[in-house]
């Protein structure tokens, strides 16, 4: 597929998806947010893929909605809001069902729609001057779908403070709460990052994809169904050839010695 707002490049085991609007601060609008899932179906659909790497191009992530589209949509009715809504809401549910982990590889500035986006990957790695924050409340706005995840990844109270004042917080306070995984130094930042996508590539796909369906599957559950839930992916995975051949190998090392 050709795409006009964002490359996607495959690079052994990683798709990486930059977003490619760098003289728009890579905003989102309706035909980038169309290219991101169909970005995510190729990377779904191909076997020799384990990450997927999600960054921005130029100085920063995603600066959020496309102001001027935002401005449009106020002219259409009701129901057509709804429907453009329902587009971003359904890539997030996209990054959150996808089969593979996606890491957000954020820079600069993830903010309003931005920072959810990076939300709604499965792991956020943040350069050290990177800044995020939900300051839609500031236009009268509010992160409307994105609130789904952020009250999952963060305390309710954090979550409640960032949405209704419209706060920019750094990475490492981003870090200390729950929504960052890891921050780097800027000058450390892309080998650092490198090293933690290959690190997740080279693990078990069937585990990995196992593991965060479960994981994500359970938001909704009580004890006893998510115990069940558990007990069948665990047998699943116990039927898997990585799980024979990871078994094999300790063995083997246990019988050596090693």
């Amino acid at each position: 597929m050709a795409y006009q707002k964002i490359l996607y490049a495959v690079e052994g085991p990683v798709a990486r998806i930059t977003l490619n609007r760098p003289e728009k601060r890579n905003a989102l609008d309706g035909l980038l947010i169309e290219e991101l899932r169909a970005a995510l179906g190729g990377a779904e659909a191909d076997g020799s893929l384990r990450v997927v790497a999600l960054q921005g191009a130029g100085k920063d992530f995603c600066a959020g909605a496309d102001l001027e589209a935002l401005r449009r949509s106020m002219e259409s009715s009701t129901v057509e809001n709804v429907e453009e809504a329902r587009r971003l809401a359904e890539l997030f549910l996209a990054l959150r069902r996808h089969r593979l982990p996606v890491v957000a590889l954020v820079q600069g500035n993830a903010l309003a729609g931005g920072c959810g986006l990076a939300t709604a990957c499965d792991v956020i790695l943040a350069a050290e001057s990177a800044r995020f924050g939900y300051p839609e409340v500031n236009l009268g706005f509010l992160p409307a779908m994105v609130m789904a995840i952020l009250r999952r990844s963060v305390s309710e109270r954090r979550a409640f403070e960032w949405i209704v004042s419209g706060k920019i917080f750094s990475a490492g306070e981003a870090e200390a709460a729950g929504l960052v995984n890891h921050v780097y130094s800027d000058a450390a930042f892309a080998e650092e990052a490198a090293a933690f996508v290959a690190m997740l590539a080279s693990k078990s796909g069937s585990a990995v994809t196992l593991g965060k369906r479960l994981l994500y599957q359970m938001d909704t559950m009580g004890i006893e169904a998510a115990l069940e839930a558990g007990a069948q992916a665990n047998a699943i995975a116990r039927t898997t050839p990585d799980c024979r051949a990871g078994v094999e190998r300790f063995l083997r090392r246990t019988r050596s010695g090693e």
